[in-house]
């Protein structure tokens, strides 16, 4: 079983820090390991891996206490209009998040500074940063021993990422329960009130943010769906970019890449199992962002398409500039239409096979739930 007393006695040993800040954490992380235990059929090697996940983020969460102590003008930093991409898992919003940071003038979350937050050091320090080179050397192991995960999400240390990583600081993230099966955690979170691990997020932002103050941030992760009143309490000026795609492909694609990123974690999160779970989360997140959405200044929202969207990326993009009010500049343009390139062609080259009978769903049941 996973003990929560280790769990931070190690995360003090690995940075020397034992200030936590406050204890609002607990609450969820007592209710996730207790949903482990009890529900999650963890195998050995799956206990080992939710281990490390949680102390990774308790880590995380000692070295941002530390951080901000130590830079104590990070409160200063204005975010100002920023985007948030969201939208049901594998519609695009990767894609559509890689292009938009690609423009000189924006920043996203790179990966390795969601592990270990502070303010960005220049990018051509990187590789002989020891931490980078330690987190980079971490995932090219997970690409040697996990080879099809890359046709699926491609991650790399230095590229921009999901920013639920900053939220399981709080211990509050939908990506718990896509890969283990832990009701009563799942049951506790549909509860809770996500402005304060927004506002935690935010500050996580202002810090990394530090030396790129002026450029305007592009967040994205699908699970901003179940806490857009949150989102907007907290960032009231944010773009919300909504990416959409047939639900029967979105909920296949979704439930391969979950099953695929925990095989081997658990005798019962498999096969049926993930399809029901994954059905039943998506549905509900859609239902509540659709409820939440309509509260909202629409204004503050775009619609992509997932079949415009690969058809003509850039004219995608351009429709979240002119909801934002701003052109798209030659340079971003330039950058976008490289990276559009790139990500066609070698290791990142997409090449994701999938079928809802794989997870004991059917069209039909898809549709049931989703409708139009």
């Amino acid at each position: 079983m996973i003990s929560i007393d280790k769990l931070h006695a190690s995360a003090v040993k690995i940075t020397g820090l034992d200030d936590f800040g406050d204890q609002s954490y607990l609450e969820g992380l007592n209710v996730l390991v207790e949903s482990y235990a009890a529900e999650a059929s963890l195998t050995e090697l799956g206990e080992k891996v939710q281990r490390a996940f949680l102390r990774g983020a308790l880590v995380a969460r000692a070295l941002s206490e530390q951080a901000w102590k130590d830079n104590p003008g990070f409160s200063e930093v204005r975010i100002e209009r920023p985007i948030f991409v969201l939208g049901l898992p594998r519609t695009g919003t990767t894609a559509l998040h890689r292009l938009l940071t690609a423009d000189p003038a924006h920043q996203g979350l790179e990966l390795w500074l969601t592990d270990f937050p502070q303010p960005r050091p220049p990018r051509a320090t990187w590789e002989d940063n020891p931490i980078f080179a330690m987190i980079q050397g971490q995932y090219q192991q997970h690409h040697l021993h996990n080879p099809e995960f890359m046709g699926l999400h491609y991650m790399d240390a230095a590229q921009v990422e999901e920013c639920w990583q900053l939220l399981r600081q709080s211990v509050m993230s939908v990506s718990y329960e896509c890969l283990a099966h832990i009701p009563s955690y799942s049951q506790w979170l549909r509860q809770q009130d996500w402005t304060p691990a927004y506002a935690r997020h935010k500050r996580n932002l202002q810090l990394i943010g530090m030396p790129d103050a002026e450029r305007r941030w592009v967040l994205k992760n699908p699970s901003h769906m179940f806490a857009l009143n949150a989102i907007l309490a907290v960032y009231p000026d944010a773009l919300i970019v909504q990416t959409h795609r047939d639900p029967r492909t979105a909920i296949a694609s979704v439930c391969s890449l979950n099953a695929t990123a925990s095989a081997g974690w658990s005798t019962v999160y498999e096969g049926a199992a993930v399809g029901r779970a994954q059905l039943d989360l998506w549905d509900r997140g859609l239902n509540q962002f659709n409820a939440d959405r309509a509260l909202h200044n629409p204004a503050q929202f775009v619609d992509v398409q997932y079949e415009d969207f690969v058809r003509d990326p850039l004219a995608a993009v351009e429709s979240v500039y002119a909801g934002l009010g701003v052109p798209l500049s030659p340079e971003a343009r330039s950058a976008m239409e490289a990276l559009h390139t790139e990500s066609q062609t070698g290791g990142r080259k997409p090449a994701h096979k999938y079928a809802l009978s794989d997870f004991g769903l059917t069209e039909a049941a898809v549709l049931e739930r989703f409708g139009s």
